[in-house]
């Protein structure tokens, strides 16, 4: 039996998960799909937001800022790109002007440091491509960004390099109690035990929380489509620009990308179910709202598009802590925006109540740093030559575009957690993520997974089960 079962595998789950292995405690996280980051971790905007939009007193309020302050040393841990860009809240009317000054205000009572209020002209001097239309910004120094899947995926592999358990393709669809804690079921016939466990299910944390015996966990979900331009176009703009929020949320932004990119989005559909399609009217819906931010966007070099699904509660807040119906359940639930720059505090927090409630000891042999996966053309040409000589894998570029080696795929697929399939290692190496879109690199990557993992050709998938990338190769 684990101590604790953390269910789901995205970027609360997984900094629940690495913060509980700094306790002497047995855990394992549960994830439904093929790979760990698999929901909204992997398709959002990466912004580390400062914590002026979340009214004073919330959980979202308070997390933000707890988590912006942590989410630099973060990410230096676990080998993470992180920048500390700033952010912009740009107003276009008199009455947006009038928000600003609201927003500044609310941001100094969360706790918020250095807010200043820029006029056009100082505006426009740090983004000379702004709009004409803008008459000034609310300037948060503290506003970063980060790779939300990097993140994640650090976070297991760190959490699993110290002991705990990971199981995948494990759709939870039972519980039940027994002997002071938790059987937990898949559809497969597999079962973990555990004394505790941690919701962390993103859109399906009210379904889980239902088998619990908690029926009050109301979950809905928020489509977001976006646009992602090449690393040539990374410095178009040097902030993220937000427009002046509305009850709808903070809309459409344009930021650089932890990687060097450019991105435009989301857009904002209420939506029932996980689809993360994009469609022309999404498409042609940032385009338009980015076009009112800023002049001359370069959209001939977009390189892809995608979407994510953000999940939320009914109190569009936080659900944090142990649940009064289900004893022993803690939750993580409703963890949309600024969720992903609460992860650090919100994982603390969470692991103290747990390790309260099992009166667990400090592990004064938990090791918290993680070095990149991504790594190799970041190296002096000294130490690049040295690693070549010591395995000539590193002297192979396979991702042109991303100067990705053999040897930094071959590492991703056999270090924690391990990389299964094309986006796995796409998501962990930035194989594929380049100006191609692996056309040039994936028949690599396929020949390298089935080598590693001792399968056929037709065996490789691109994300899964059924999403194998080649048919009738098998004798």
């Amino acid at each position: 039996m684990f101590d604790v079962i953390v269910i789901g595998g995205g970027v609360i789950g997984g900094a629940v998960l690495r913060e509980l292995t700094k306790y002497k405690c047995t855990a394992c996280l549960v994830e439904k799909e093929h790979d760990v980051c698999m929901g909204q971790s992997k398709a959002n905007s990466g912004i580390v937001h400062a914590g002026f939009d979340a009214a004073e007193g919330t959980n979202k309020a308070r997390f933000n800022v707890l988590g912006n302050a942590m989410m630099s040393a973060y990410a230096e841990e676990l080998g993470v790109a992180y920048k500390n860009i700033g952010s912009l809240v740009v107003a276009f009317s008199e009455g947006e002007l009038g928000t600003l000054s609201a927003l500044k205000e609310r941001g100094e009572r969360n706790g918020v440091g250095g807010l200043e209020i820029w006029n056009r002209a100082r505006l426009k001097g740090a983004e000379p491509h702004i709009s004409e239309g803008a008459l000034g910004a609310l300037y948060a120094p503290t506003a970063g960004i980060v790779c939300p899947y990097c993140l994640t995926i650090a976070a297991i592999g760190n959490a699993m390099d110290n002991g705990a358990a990971l199981e995948c393709d494990f759709d939870v669809v039972s519980v039940r109690k027994e002997g002071g804690g938790f059987i937990i079921c898949a559809a497969d016939g597999r079962e973990v035990r555990g004394r505790v466990a941690v919701n962390c299910a993103g859109l399906g944390a009210g379904k889980i929380s239902a088998m619990f015996g908690d029926d009050t966990l109301r979950i809905g979900g928020r489509r977001g489509e976006y646009l992602l331009l090449d690393r040539a176009d990374g410095d178009f703009v040097s902030h993220t620009l937000f427009f002046t929020p509305t009850r709808k949320g903070k809309g459409v932004l344009i930021t650089p990308t932890a990687d060097g990119n450019l991105l435009l989005g989301p857009t904002a559909e209420e939506v029932k179910g996980g689809s993360t399609e994009t469609t022309a009217e999404g498409i042609m819906s940032v385009i338009a709202k980015a076009s009112e931010m800023c002049e001359g966007i370069p959209f001939r070099d977009v390189i892809t598009s995608f979407a994510g699904v953000r999940a939320y509660s009914e109190t569009h807040d936080f659900v944090l802590g142990e649940s009064e119906r289900a004893e022993g359940l803690f939750q993580c639930a409703g963890i949309e925006s600024p969720g992903l720059t609460s992860a650090p505090a919100i994982a603390k927090y969470t692991a103290e109540k747990i390790a309260a409630r099992l009166a667990l000891e400090k592990n004064p042999h938990f090791d918290g740093r993680r070095t990149p996966d991504h790594f190799f053309k970041g190296l002096s040409r000294e130490e690049q030559n040295a690693l070549v000589r010591a395995d000539p894998a590193y002297g192979k570029i396979v991702c042109r575009c991303e100067e990705v080696t053999e040897g930094e795929i071959v590492r991703a697929i056999r270090r924690n957690p391990p990389a299964r399939d094309i986006d796995g290692v796409k998501r962990r190496t930035r194989a594929g993520m380049g100006r191609c879109q692996s056309g040039f690199c994936q028949p690599h990557v396929a020949e390298l997974l089935a080598r590693e993992l001792g399968l056929p050709l037709d065996g490789v998938t691109k994300c899964g089960a059924g999403s194998e990338i080649l048919k009738g190769v098998s004798k």
